[in-house]
């Protein structure tokens, strides 16, 4: 097992600087649960993500692996920007939903061979995502060898489609499913446009977002230990960001007034 870098907390924004903020959900803003829905959003963490929306003039968007259906249940309907499915739907900060298309005879395939999947490894449970599926076995840890080499098998018959292992998790989704493809489609629009990327993820499914941000100068936060990783800093686990994004939402408040305006943040 690789021994996980020291890796120190990210830096805080300084006077000048304009940040866009993407946020992965499980794992990072939120701890995890043994099934997806039993997850919930504390009326505090609302509160510090909509401070931050309007601080940062809208430049904050959730990039998850999660449908956007279920994060807006998830957040309340949020006005920030929304990148689900790993990027396959993005709900744009205009609120328009740019979705990828994927063939319903293949959607159909990849269910069936999930299925399969799930029924024939106990403690294995099915997430069906519509255009991705998610296999999980949380209530049986020490099946996830045994699920991934499954999982291996199976996506060779599976034209189209790859495997995302995850934290006792194995998605298989279409292989244009890139978190950093959705980071890049919202730095080319307003209100990210010009600004330092900034970025906090804690999965494998992460690490695209990561290179991504760092050829744009950005900041790339792992949270938890998991090596290797593209990331420049590190936080403990979802806590030590909560803390994190509130210190930064001080120095927003209490720094620099005029803070979220500067027409570009980037240093070089």
């Amino acid at each position: 097992m690789q021994v996980p870098r020291l890796l120190t907390a990210p830096p805080l924004p300084v006077a000048g600087d304009a940040w866009a903020l993407f946020l992965d959900v499980d794992g990072t803003l939120l701890p995890f649960q043994e099934r997806p829905e039993q997850v919930q959003v504390t009326p505090a963490l609302k509160s510090l993500l909509e401070a931050l929306y309007q601080r940062l003039d809208g430049a904050l968007a959730l990039v998850s692996g999660r449908p956007v259906e279920e994060l807006q249940a998830l957040f309340g309907d949020p006005a920030w920007p929304l990148a689900g499915l790993h990027g396959l739907q993005l709900k744009l900060p205009d609120g328009r939903l740019r979705q990828t298309p994927v063939k319903p005879e293949s959607i159909r395939q990849l269910r069936h061979s999930a299925r399969r999947l799930a029924d024939d490894l106990p403690g294995v449970r099915l997430e069906d995502k519509e255009i991705a599926v998610a296999l999980h076995c949380r209530a049986a840890p020490a099946r996830y060898e045994a699920l991934l080499a499954a999982c291996e098998q199976a996506v060779q018959a599976l034209p189209g489609f790859e495997l995302q292992p995850g934290n006792l998790v194995v998605e298989i989704k279409p292989s244009a499913m890139k978190k950093g493809h959705a980071v890049q489609s919202l730095m080319e629009v307003h209100p990210f446009l010009g600004r330092r990327p900034v970025y906090l993820g804690d999965d494998l499914t992460d690490e695209h977002a990561f290179a991504t941000v760092n050829l744009e100068n950005g900041i790339t936060t792992r949270v938890g230990i998991r090596e290797p990783t593209l990331a420049q800093f590190a936080l403990r686990d979802p806590v030590d960001v909560q803390a994190w994004l509130n210190r930064l939402l001080d120095i927003i408040v209490q720094g620099d007034p005029l803070y979220a305006r500067h027409p570009t943040g980037r240093t070089h």
